[in-house]
């Protein structure tokens, strides 16, 4: 961090510390350490009280909730006070770790009028680890401290007198009427979409005339406040004016600027504001942003296998817990827990009601929601051996459908030959519609194996999406001849299948290879440490055997 940059820190912190409620606060992105911990000191300047949260905090905790013990104990409604209810400036350690929950909860209570501050410490070590986008749109100032050495961290805040007189002078600042429109058109040429990113910057200009005893903002507070608001922001870089055709530029007002030079509202040129800004602009941002972008918009919920919850699925066993405003009760195995204390509780408190609970009693029931499963069947049909691997997976499929209602498994099939891959069945439980589809199986040609990869992948990712678990169970002796543009070729073929086999191992999904020819070779095994994948070498695999090798 150069000397520049660690003044404009200094100003953004200074700026939150006069009006923490109107910037809402900001994220600090830095490892834990001597750097990360100076700063972290400066936040008492803020006047509001620190309340350090965390990324697993319930709803009780922070919109407060009604305390189970205490109402029974008491005979009456007991409710523990929530964060949400005093105004406080909220710390989050580990934001990068922020689930999509507690980011909609924090989203909402910043929305509110509420007069919260969130400081998020992003603590991420790679550039797609990061504040989640909803939180830090909503925050004036984003602070890297990651190139920032220790002897360099020395934040700087005006005296508590200074800024004292900074909030009463707050509301009496006068702003120039071209201003908004000035700071929103610089908005629009970076890129920056969200309406917040000017508000706040015409809020961090009040703040720093404020901190410069200033009674109207001037355009090196405008300029100053797009430096600070919108480097961060900023998605592309704004177009040459100089490219734009002589007919379409806009005539000059000579009278209206003189005019308006005379009454000294004008407001700054909209380039100043514009080179102010991409002159602050980090090296490397628009890339990070860009892949960050596309990290949120390929990421889905990733539904998993398993998914322990507090609504439905399996019953577990109920363990102890406080609630959360979500999680249920066990009221049997809370009076369970309860019930061997009762006559030491009854000395120690004559007085109280005929059943006496403790926090430490209640528990709460947890459920195992298992996602379905979907079995991809992905059949080498190439070849003399090819109508008995078929005639192999047909049987496996009709094995796996019939029990499906019981293992709740769905099941689809596709075939690789020639240059392509063919899906037979899409997925389904349906044991009638799958044998009217794998009635008549093509076979014979060549091996297009990444191809038939590819194929699983695409299946894979929609059925994903969709909540489903998916498992590939591949039959194929792993000698690929037939690359992805269908020339052949066996070493292109191969290149082609070790590339997209590491699509798969990519989304760490289960798969099994399945080799049965009749004299298993190393090509299989090969292919399976691509996928990540088990390796069976069954050269007399009958149906049966290969379900029972997937259902294990």
């Amino acid at each position: 961090m150069t000397a520049p940059e660690a003044d404009r820190a200094n100003r953004a912190l200074a700026a939150l510390c006069v009006d923490p409620a109107g910037l809402v606060g900001m994220v600090i992105r830095a490892r834990p350490g001597p750097v990360r911990q100076a700063y972290d000191d400066a936040l008492a300047a803020l006047p509001l009280p620190l309340r350090r949260i965390h990324p697993g905090l319930d709803d009780a905790r922070l919109f407060g909730g009604l305390n189970v013990a205490a109402s029974l104990a008491a005979g009456r409604m007991v409710r523990d006070p929530g964060l949400s209810e005093t105004p406080s400036a909220l710390v989050l350690p580990m934001a990068e770790r922020t689930p999509p929950g507690l980011t909609a909860r924090l989203s909402q209570l910043l929305d509110a009028p509420s007069g919260h501050t969130l400081i998020l410490l992003d603590e991420g070590a790679d550039p797609d680890e990061a504040a989640p986008p909803a939180l830090a749109d909503r925050l004036a100032f984003h602070l890297d401290l990651s190139g920032l050495r220790a002897a360099e961290a020395q934040p700087r805040i005006p005296a508590p007198a200074d800024l004292d007189h900074a909030r009463a002078a707050l509301g009496r600042i006068v702003l120039p009427p071209e201003a908004i429109a000035a700071l929103t058109v610089a908005a629009a040429r970076f890129g920056i979409d969200s309406l917040r990113a000017p508000l706040l910057a015409l809020r961090c200009a009040r703040a720093l005339a404020a901190l410069d005893r200033d009674t109207e903002i001037t355009d090196d507070h405008l300029r100053e406040a797009a430096e600070l608001v919108y480097a961060s922001r900023a998605t592309h870089l704004p177009e040459d004016p100089t490219d734009t055709p002589e007919d379409d530029r806009p005539e000059p007002q000579e009278d209206r600027s003189g005019e308006a030079g005379e009454s000294g509202d004008t407001a700054p040129p909209e380039d100043m504001l514009i080179e102010a800004v991409t002159a602050c602009l980090p090296a490397g941002l628009l890339s990070a942003q860009d892949k960050t972008r596309t990290r949120h918009a390929a990421g889905g919920s990733g539904a998993g296998q398993r998914r322990k919850g507090n609504r439905r699925g399996r019953p577990l066993p109920s363990s102890p817990g406080r609630p959360d405003g979500r999680a249920r009760i066990d009221v049997i195995a809370t009076l369970r827990a309860a019930a061997p204390w009762q006559i030491l509780r009854r000395k120690t408190r004559p007085d109280a009601p005929r059943l006496i609970l403790y926090p430490s009693d209640i528990r709460l029931r947890r459920f195992e929601d298992r996602s379905d499963r979907l079995v991809i069947f992905a059949v080498d049909a190439s070849g003399s051996a090819a109508m008995a691997r078929m005639a192999e997976a047909k049987g496996a499929v009709e094995i796996l459908l019939a029990e499906a209602y019981a293992r709740r498994d769905q099941v689809a099939v596709l075939a690789f030959r020639r240059e392509g891959a063919d899906l037979l069945l899409p997925p389904t439980r349906s044991l009638v519609q799958a044998k009217r589809r794998l009635h008549a199986l093509p076979g014979g040609g060549g091996t297009p194996l990444a191809a038939g990869l590819r194929a699983a992948v695409e299946i894979a990712l929609h059925a994903r999406r969709g909540g489903l678990s998916p498992t590939l169970a591949l039959l194929t002796d792993g000698r690929a001849n037939i690359a992805l543009d269908g020339s052949p070729g066996r070493a292109a073929a191969q290149a082609d299948a070790q590339a997209t086999a590491a699509l798969w191992r990519g989304l760490s999904l289960p798969a099994l290879v399945i080799d049965t020819a009749n004299r298993p070779g190393p090509d299989s095994a090969t292919l399976a440490g691509w996928l990540g994948a088990r390796h069976l070498a069954l050269p007399r695999a009958d149906a049966r055997r290969i379900g029972a090798a997937i259902a294990g």
